[in-house]
């Protein structure tokens, strides 16, 4: 049987705050290096054998920096997204998965279910234990991948093994004095949330064992739209499935379970403290990272994102800078910091959601500053690319172009601007912008009125398929 990666991608990796945003989350970040957790794993992908072009599962409101990120590799140019309407855990995703690719292949595939956002430090280890994962598979077994734990770590359930490659049990995160005796044990192994599923076998157990989430699904895929490298699983369908983990879905009931102990430097850098283990440290055990000076300060992780950060005399201690917000806190309390989040999102402030830079799939724009009735914006549109043609009901625009050429539509007329050249968008007036040029077009906005939302947008077209606001 031929291997089809599917690479789940819909988390928002609320313990990595604020790096890791709602709309810009954990695994399109590059937190060890030039590339995103997203990339690295499409990277490791690419070292396995005879293999399908990848299926990514992903969130709606993340397809196009999804896509562009794979594009930026060109390393599957044939690669399919599964977008998800709203999150519903694992189970329903990999069921959606596996359905699609059972009929897009005709014939039984071998599932390897990877997480977007895990780092593993030695691929060439990678390669051969997904080659003994997919030997017992192919055997009639849905295979799990058991991480050799090196600590008493609280952050990840575990796997208890019995003889062989037989599952004797699935364990809830412990505490720390249960993870310290696990360790002492040696029979227990991190449960990674890495899997090898037949697909025939995987459809059988979830009919058996979580018949609910596969009538969905079947449903979700049956009446589901492709549109180009798209395809979108049907909402309503997806709304009825019961949201569960494939750990509690099937993997926790099923007699086929198999665990392939396995040790290639994994970690799914689930917090800052986790991250801070795998990164690059000086003499002093400090990972640091953008415009950053340190006096007397040890095994911290220290991140500057827009500018200069000084820390004196810290110990342990995280410290995360972006534009709208600065992360402090003890190094074990790393956890704590989805709380940070909770609490963002019940004030219904918008630091949870969204950065300061906003991407869009005809570029970036980023806010520079906000006040009551004005704000003030650097947009950049990538070449050959242009927005959505709409209108405001409460704000006006000035566009100044900064750098390239911008190609304005405005009440049916267009007309071009260069640098230092400037249009007036009043309230009301149908308008697009777009990139005609070879090099990025950067321009400043600066947009007056009673309300200044995103969602006063009305469009009339768009190349990108967005829904009108």
């Amino acid at each position: 049987m031929r291997i089809q990666p599917v690479i789940l991608a819909g988390g928002t990796g609320t313990r990595l705050w604020p790096l890791s945003r709602e709309l810009y989350p954990k695994q399109l970040l590059c937190l060890t290096g030039g590339q995103s957790l997203l990339q690295t794993t499409l990277i490791r992908v690419s070292l396995l054998p005879d293999i399908l072009p990848p299926l990514i599962v992903v969130g709606e409101e993340h397809r196009f920096l999804t896509r562009g990120q794979v594009e930026e590799l060109k390393l599957f140019p044939d690669c399919r997204l599964l977008l998800e309407p709203l999150g519903k855990d694992t189970a329903p995703a990999v069921c959606g998965a596996a359905l699609h690719a059972r009929r897009e292949a005709q014939e039984d595939v071998l599932l390897l279910i990877l997480p977007a956002d895990h780092l593993i430090a030695k691929p060439d280890e990678f390669v051969e234990a997904v080659g003994r994962a997919c030997n017992v598979a192919a055997q009639g077994r849905l295979a799990t991948f058991g991480i050799v734990p090196d600590r008493p770590e609280t952050g990840y359930g575990y796997i208890r093994q019995g003889e062989g490659e037989a599952v004797e049990s699935f364990v809830e995160k412990p505490d720390l004095e249960t993870a310290k005796k696990y360790l002492a044990d040696g029979g227990y192994l991190w449960n990674s949330g890495m899997f090898v599923f037949p697909a025939d076998l995987l459809l059988a157990e979830l009919r058996q064992y979580a018949p609910e989430i596969l009538r969905c699904m079947e449903t979700a895929v049956e009446l589901g739209r492709r549109d180009k490298v798209f395809f979108r699983f049907d909402e309503a369908a997806m709304q009825q499935s019961p949201a569960k983990s494939i750990d509690y879905a099937l993997m926790e009931k099923t007699a086929c379970a198999a665990v392939i102990k396995a040790d290639f430097g994994w970690s799914d850098i689930g917090s800052w403290s986790a991250l801070h283990e795998v990164a690059a440290k000086d003499a002093q055990g400090n990972a640091v990272s953008g415009d950053v000076l340190l006096e007397d300060v040890t095994n911290c992780l220290i991140r500057a994102e827009h500018r200069l950060v000084a820390a004196v005399g810290l110990r342990d201690t995280l410290v995360v800078e972006t534009a709208d917000a600065v992360l402090v806190a003890p190094m074990h309390r790393s956890q704590d910091i989805k709380k940070i989040v909770s609490t963002l999102k019940q004030a219904e402030r918008t630091e949870f959601r969204i950065h300061r830079t906003a991407h869009r799939p005809w570029g970036s724009y980023t806010a520079l500053e906000i006040q009551e009735r004005f704000q003030i914006k650097r947009i950049t549109v990538a070449p050959g690319a242009k927005l959505s043609l709409q209108m405001h009901h409460h704000r006006y625009e000035h566009w100044i172009v900064v750098r390239g050429i911008a190609k304005v539509e405005k009440d049916g007329e267009s007309f071009l601007l260069r640098e230092n050249e400037s249009a007036y968008i009043p309230l009301g007036v149908t308008h697009r912008l777009e990139n005609p040029g070879v090099i990025p077009l950067e321009l400043i906005e600066i947009q007056i009125g009673s309300y200044l939302g995103e969602d006063d947008i009305v469009r009339f077209d768009d190349k990108y398929g967005r829904m009108p606001c």
